[in-house]
Order: structure tokens, then sequence, then C-alpha cells
């Protein structure tokens, strides 16, 4: 089996007039939210073999606080995360069906509806991912992303 780890970025600070939601920063609570999924990632001994994370700046700040608990994971800002569907994102999660435990860090409603589909095999069953919240889905080796192909071995939220 290989595993699909959905982090959603933890609480942000409210949005600034003018400022672009790509900026918004993660507030204190959103840095212990974060620190505390990295922990829980670790005792879990769930550290992801590669990182895809969004641009945006709180998805950015929750991955470096997740690693500063788990240490150093290959990593790269995918910007199709940002405000992505569940088809890009199983796209994406598809073009990497190399990596044995892969983890994106992002954004609802796409997580939520992701972790859905691909559990239930429909997207609108999804219950809500809270901020800094983590989803572990175990998929089959070497298979095509589809609905209902996944196991939720593990749901996490601070």
């Amino acid at each position: 089996m290989r595993e699909l780890i959905l982090l959603r970025h933890a609480h942000a600070e409210p949005a600034i007039s003018g400022q672009a939601d790509l900026d918004r920063a993660l507030s204190a609570e959103g840095l212990a939210e974060a620190e505390a999924a990295g922990r829980w990632l670790a005792e879990s001994r769930l550290v992801p073999d590669c990182v895809l994370c969004s641009p945006a700046r709180r998805t950015r700040e929750t991955l470096e606080a997740v690693l500063g608990v788990i240490g150093y994971v290959d990593q790269r800002i995918e910007p199709s995360i940002f405000e992505a569907t569940p088809g890009t994102l199983i796209a994406l999660a598809d073009s990497h069906l190399e990596v044995g435990r892969l983890m994106l860090v992002g954004h609802n409603p796409g997580f939520e509806r992701l972790a859905a589909l691909l559990h239930s095999g429909q997207s609108g069953d999804y219950r809500g991912m809270p901020p800094g919240g983590i989803a572990v889905l175990a998929l089959p080796e070497n298979t095509s992303l589809e609905p209902g192909i996944a196991q939720l071995s593990a749901f996490w939220w601070p």
C-alpha cells in the first residue's frame, strides 16, 4: 500500500484590506496547530517521502512548522493546489505514483471533498476538515486514483 496524506493549513489571520488571499499568514493559534500536526505525524511514524505544498503563505508556514518537528523532507511548491478541485488534486497525486507516502498541504473545500471522494466515492459526503487537520488515505500500489479506491486510515485535528 501507499499513502496520501492531506494536511489542511492551520488557522490563518483574516485578510487585511487589499491583501491578496495568497498572502495571509498563520495566526499564533495556527502556528501552535501546525507544530502539533508535526508532532502527531512524527509520533504516528507518518513522515512523508515527498511533500507538495500550495504557494499560499499560510500553507508554506504550516509546512515549515511541521518540518521543524519532523525534519527535512523532499518538498516543492505546487501552484495547482491553490483553489484546486478534487479532480485537479487527483491528477497531481497520480503524477507521483512512485512516491510511497505523498503529502499535500493545501486548502478546503478541495481537501475535504477529495478525502470523501477517494474514501466513499462521493465528494458530497465530506464531513469537514478543520484547519490543521490531517487525513491519511491508504491506496493500492501502482494504481491510478479513482472514486472509492482509498481507505481512511487516520484522521487527526488539533
